[in-house]
């Protein structure tokens, strides 16, 4: 099962002068390894685009759309966007007063991942092809270290963790062992109609596990 997947970068948006609520930036940066160990290809937007332009959302809210994007395109550097904010929106207006101010800076892409090839001596995930679903105006800039933050939803099937914890350096079957030991005491709660208790108990048992892995020094930051 697929899951939306959410890349956020120091995007140096800027917003032109006056009131036009124009606004340019990068919403994604080739070759930039992230906190995750993931880097996006150059060329990873080039089918989606020919789709036609993805949303501009506020903070990833569907239930808010800010305007559209006019120009989207990859070049030597990464997802080059220029964006039309609706100032007859609320948060379109307040979007814009902050992006001039220079209090936002922050562009992130939620996708659908549809290729992608692991490095596994370099222990590194490459996005080769993604389904570009939307860019949005976020508050928080990037990780100041990595350049790059990956903010991931908790894991939606049994598959999804399996890979985090493979990923990681565990074997196939301590993989199993852990996702049946605890993920699906949390869906089994989500198919008893407790839905609210199992998201949160999902996510907190993914970060429990996150914070476990092994890393090169032994510590994995959270």
């Amino acid at each position: 099962m697929q899951k939306k997947q959410v890349l956020q970068f120091n995007a140096e948006i800027k917003a032109a002068d006056g009131d036009s609520g124009i606004f340019e930036g990068y919403g994604s940066v080739f070759g930039v390894e992230d906190s995750y160990n993931e880097i996006v290809d150059k060329g990873a937007f080039t089918a989606s685009l020919k789709k036609g332009m993805p949303a501009l959302l506020w903070q990833h809210s569907a239930h808010m759309p800010i305007g559209i994007y006019t120009e989207m395109r990859e070049d030597g550097h990464g997802l080059f966007v220029k964006g039309q904010l609706n100032l007859e929106v609320q948060q379109g207006r307040e979007a814009y007063s902050l992006l001039k101010q220079g209090a936002l800076k922050g562009l992130s892409i939620g996708f659908m991942t549809e290729k992608d090839r692991y490095d596994t001596e370099k222990r590194v995930r490459h996005l080769e092809q993604v389904r570009l679903m939307e860019v949005s105006l976020v508050t928080f800039p990037a990780n100041p270290e990595s350049n790059v933050d990956r903010v991931k939803s908790a894991p939606e099937s049994e598959r999804d963790l399996e890979i985090v914890l493979r990923d990681a350096g565990y074997s196939r079957e301590d993989a199993k062992v852990i996702v049946s030991s605890g993920y699906k005491a949390m869906l089994a709660r989500r198919e008893g109609g407790d839905l609210a208790a199992a998201i949160v108990g999902i996510e907190t048992l993914t970060q429990r596990i996150r914070k476990s892995l092994p890393s090169d020094n032994g510590n994995r930051a959270a």
